[in-house]
């Protein structure tokens, strides 16, 4: 079976790569960094150098594939900062560019990486983007189908709160409190994208994907645990105050009000609430797991 995955080897693709190869699949894992040519080589999977942003480039790697892989992402690092990137435009691009290909190349099975709030038509901030490209998808003919895979807030996000609590000695951001919230591994991911691709095609499928429950007060308990500050707090400050901050910092202002928007959405559970009508069971990477990678992460600086 030939299966194509967008996405280069990021968090979720290098693992999803290397068990696919593992089970025997033929891979190819598309990625526009010639540079990473030689280690998709290495780890068994063909390397295709080319753009989701190029319609052509897609159909042609697409062809021959039995199933595909999809996933958005802007290439350009700092893109965030970019202050004249139009950055929900952009991804839904690459979307219809992803449509294009399908319906050219015949494709019939399609997994698509999506995320927790692409159900919500507004209020999900920068999440609209998935909501659009899942839109798009669904516009393909029926007798394609589709898996979508929403997996809720990873936790290597965290990874953004080591600058500010350096800084202020605390997580500080518009939302917290004790209420618990969805996390998820990127190995999580990967093994439910691996398993996916080796359970039956039909119709229309959602699936949300969550490795751990926990609330902000509890995050920052085992993060400051792990980091040697088990005082450590989770402040709560207005959504202008942090806008105002990232702003400053020179964040792109459509991205850095999405950000906010989403994460009101998050301190007033509307973000989870289809996530808690459709809880999945839990994967094996735990918070306190995280916590590990995140102290060695926070103590190289």
């Amino acid at each position: 079976m030939n299966i194509v995955l967008t996405g280069s080897l990021g968090r979720i693709g290098k693992p999803l790569a290397t068990e696919l190869v593992r089970k025997g699949y033929s891979v190819t894992v598309i990625s526009s960094n010639t540079d990473r040519q030689k280690e998709i080589e290495t780890l068994g999977a063909k390397a295709a150098i080319g753009s989701m942003h190029d319609a052509a480039f897609l159909t042609a790697t697409f062809k021959g594939a039995d199933i595909v892989y999809l996933m958005e992402t802007l290439e350009a690092v700092g893109s965030f900062f970019d202050k004249e990137l139009d950055f929900i435009a952009a991804i839904s691009q690459i979307g219809r560019n992803y449509k294009q290909a399908i319906e050219q190349t015949g494709i019939k099975q399609v997994i698509h990486l999506s995320s927790i709030g692409a159900n919500m038509e507004k209020g999900n901030g920068i999440l609209a983007f998935h909501h659009n490209v899942e839109n798009i998808l669904n516009q393909l003919p029926a007798d394609v189908a589709i898996k979508f895979m929403r997996p809720v807030g990873f936790y290597t996000n965290m990874f953004s709160f080591i600058r500010g609590m350096k800084a202020q000695g605390a997580i500080v951001q518009n939302w917290g409190g004790n209420d618990k919230e969805p996390w998820v591994s990127p190995l999580d991911i990967a093994a439910v994208v691996a398993e996916e691709v080796n359970t039956p095609f039909e119709g229309r499928k959602i699936r949300y994907i969550a490795s751990d429950e926990a609330s902000p007060d509890e995050i920052a308990a085992i993060i400051g645990d792990a980091i040697g500050k088990p005082d450590l707090e989770w402040k709560v400050i207005p959504d202008e105050q942090l806008l105002n901050g990232w702003l400053a910092a020179g964040m792109n202002p459509q991205i850095a009000a999405g950000f906010i928007e989403m994460q009101a959405s998050m301190r007033g559970g509307v973000l989870y609430e289809d996530y808690f009508r459709n809880r999945p069971g839990l994967g094996k990477v735990k918070l306190t797991d995280f916590a590990k990678e995140f102290a060695a992460v926070y103590n190289k600086d």
